[in-house]
């Protein structure tokens, strides 16, 4: 298999194996313009298997979103063929408009104008509160 190196764009590497079509989806990649390659189950030394996407055009990424999903993923900004920018992601402390809160008497759930934000409590155990109700939302999926 070749997957030529691209000229400009971005790589997202070190994503969890199993994970780059959940990424594919939630950022929308289908509607670009440009190639996108999805490498899936690739070996690594590291994590044993990988995914791995290329994106051959510079796009705005949500950062916080995509460490939502996968904080082991690493971003490279790719110009001119050489890597120009390298970002370890960590997860949020923050997250708007990702989780929705299960509480029906949170104002979120009257008030739909507001954006739901959740903030990180519990980094270890992958828990995020509600900031207006305090209500828990446990991500269960380890990533």
């Amino acid at each position: 298999m070749i997957i030529t190196p691209i000229k400009d764009g971005i790589v997202l590497d070190h994503i969890k194996a199993g994970n780059a079509m959940e990424i594919y989806n939630i950022l929308n990649l289908g509607e670009l313009e440009c190639s996108v390659a999805i490498i899936k189950n690739a070996d690594s030394v590291k994590m044993g298997k990988k995914d791995v996407l290329k994106i051959d055009k510079m796009i705005d990424i949500d950062l916080n979103i995509l460490a939502f999903i996968d904080a082991g993923i690493t971003v490279n900004i790719i110009k001119d063929g050489k890597l120009l920018k390298r970002r370890h992601l960590e997860l949020p402390e923050i997250v708007k408009n990702v989780l929705k809160c299960k509480n029906p008497r949170c104002i979120t759930s009257t008030e739909q104008e507001l954006q739901h934000i959740f903030k990180l409590t519990d980094k270890e155990n992958r828990i995020y509160r509600c900031i207006y109700c305090e209500t828990k939302a446990k991500i269960n999926k380890k990533r």
